[in-house]
């Protein structure tokens, strides 16, 4: 019984604790850092299911309803005249491409104190 105490003993005692590192305060700094980069590509395409016809001008005369292949003539020759017509049948309307970028830079910068 004897041995078993002095066992115990040798097993507490303080000279083979652990080392533990003891403090009293501190800081620690940290930074993140981040960069992302989105790229967008956009194809937009109208389309036309009909068809449209479009006349205007002035010192036009216009036998009937207004058609393509309809001929016109000057109401008074020789003087100012102005005509335009147009004609969108079936089909693609309009397209439009276009590439937008977008850059995202960020640093956080962070600082930690503690104390015991």
């Amino acid at each position: 019984m004897k041995t078993l105490f002095v066992l115990l003993f040798f097993m507490s005692s303080p000279a083979l604790a652990s080392s533990v590192p003891t403090f009293t305060r501190g800081t620690m700094t940290s930074r993140t850092e981040s960069f992302t980069r989105v790229t967008e590509s956009y194809n937009i395409v109208n389309y036309s299911t009909g068809s449209s016809y479009t006349m205007s001008g002035t010192n036009i005369t216009i036998p009937g309803s207004p058609s393509m292949g309809t001929s016109y003539s000057q109401t008074l020759p020789g003087a100012a005249t102005q005509f335009s017509e147009s004609y969108l049948g079936p089909g693609i309307a309009s397209e439009t491409n276009f590439t937008r970028i977008t850059e995202i830079q960020s640093a956080t910068d962070s600082i930690s104190v503690f104390t015991q």
